[in-house]
């Protein structure tokens, strides 16, 4: 097995780091600063086409494979890019958009996934909940069908982008004693009746990636807005799950990257006890 970039993955990757550099990185100690989500960066990421690298140019995409996506967030990592603004790119882009884009029927993913890949709509998922997070199973937030919607009860906790996001990708049960089989997904769009979130959370880092509360009170859902089938909720959460951390530790790595070259820096610079 060859594990060589190709010469179209190394251009990418070297593109990506000269934007990011040169159009994005200067940007992100004042957003850290404020301790906001910054629509700037975002608009950054936008106009690069990064916020649909893995979905087809039909729907708005880059048709790139995963290997190029991790690359472009190793990339971006090593040009200073901040960490919350690669968290919330990579919520937005590999637990939102790409769940809808993989289990969703054509009206869902062309209704949604230009808009998303765009950059237009902002995308989080909702899964973890105050009582369980990578048990999934567990989850309390209800979902029982009414005529041709599905009302949801509920609440999760530590959601990323869900302060800003236009578009949520839920988590309920229909049936808790059938357990993993009875958790189904929606789409859930901010201005649906019952839907709300939570003032965002107060962190000591990432604090570009905002993150809170979501509400659902009743929260009415059409029913063309279940994602996949009743019952297909747990796969459509481990997929996601498995794209995000397929694609997580690259900006990490990139962002190893520049600090040590940044330490090197200043190691081979700093003058002491008479020498360098």
């Amino acid at each position: 097995m060859d594990f060589n970039f190709s010469d179209e993955q190394k251009m990418f990757r070297d593109t990506v780091y000269r934007y990011g550099k040169e159009e994005i990185a200067p940007l992100c100690e004042e957003a850290d600063l404020k301790g906001e989500f910054s629509y700037e960066i975002w608009n950054k990421f936008s106009q690069m086409g990064l916020l649909g690298l893995p979905f087809p140019e039909e729907l708005g995409g880059q048709g790139a494979d995963i290997v190029t996506c991790c690359l472009a967030g190793e990339a971006l990592g090593h040009a200073g890019v901040d960490g919350g603004s690669l968290l919330a790119m990579g919520a937005h882009t590999y637990l939102c958009a790409a769940d809808i884009f993989t289990f969703g029927n054509e009206e869902q993913k062309k209704k949604y996934v230009p808009r998303l890949a765009s950059g237009e709509w902002i995308g989080c998922m909702a899964l973890t909940e105050p009582s369980c997070g990578s048990d999934a199973a567990a989850l309390r937030t209800t979902a029982v069908k009414k005529g041709d919607k599905y009302i949801l009860n509920g609440s999760k906790t530590f959601i990323t982008n869900a302060p800003v996001a236009d578009v949520c990708v839920a988590f309920a049960t229909l049936d808790r004693t059938k357990k993993h089989e009875g958790i189904a997904a929606f789409i859930v769009e901010k201005d649906f009746p019952g839907y709300s979130t939570g003032q965002p959370f107060h962190k000591m880092g990432c604090k570009v990636s905002s993150t809170s509360e979501v509400f659902f009170e009743d929260c009415e859902v059409p029913e063309e807005n279940l994602l996949g089938g009743e019952g297909q909720g747990w796969q459509i959460a481990l997929t996601g799950v498995e794209w995000d951390r397929s694609t997580l530790l690259s900006p990490m790595l990139g962002a190893a990257i520049y600090n040590l070259e940044l330490c090197a820096k200043y190691a081979n610079e700093r003058y002491a006890f008479k020498r360098p």
